[in-house]
């Protein structure tokens, strides 16, 4: 299941923009609109490991956060490549 969690995420990530970035729920709405809300901690566990290996951020207000001990509102973008 976390590949194809992995693979929503990535797939709304290269929709947007340079430096946009998307809500996790959009990732968990993509994968059952319905009970989105259970796909939730799911999505958060890919994110944390795609942010662990480089390839995506956490954002809030615009800026780079650290993903570990996060609380609240933020997004998700992809790591911008030298």
């Amino acid at each position: 299941m976390s590949s194809q969690v992995e693979e929503t995420l990535l797939e709304l990530l290269s929709q947007v923009r340079d430096g946009e970035s998307i809500s996790p729920n959009q990732v968990a709405k993509a994968l059952d609109a319905v009970n989105w809300q259970r796909e939730l901690p799911k999505v958060r566990a890919v994110a944390l490991g795609l942010a662990r290996q480089g390839r995506l951020e956490y954002v809030r207000k615009g800026k780079p956060v650290p993903p570990e001990g996060l609380k609240g509102i933020y997004r998700l973008r992809l790591v911008k490549q030298a």
